[in-house]
């Protein structure tokens, strides 16, 4: 999922620049497009991509934190409390 991010975010840059270069390409279908619904759609993109790296890196971020513990428990020995008379 974080590489998908990374592409989503490479196309919002993509689609940015074209559409700020030339709108008539990206925007086909309008007779006259302006540059704000390329700029809109651009930084719906962005957020997107940056939701789905956040998602992504604390899955992997869980994903360590439960590996490190399963390898704790199976290596480490329990301990027994002994209580002594005097």
């Amino acid at each position: 999922m974080m590489v998908w991010s990374i592409n989503i975010l490479v196309l919002a840059i993509g689609f940015f620049i074209l559409g700020m270069i030339k709108p008539n390409w990206l925007l086909f279908w309008m007779d006259k497009p302006s540059r704000m619904p390329v700029v809109l759609l651009s930084i719906i993109l962005f957020m997107i991509s940056v939701v789905m790296f956040g998602e992504a890196n604390k899955a992997k971020h869980q994903e360590q934190e439960s590996t490190q513990l399963s390898t704790a428990s199976e290596t480490s020995v329990p301990s027994v409390a002994i209580e002594t008379k005097k």
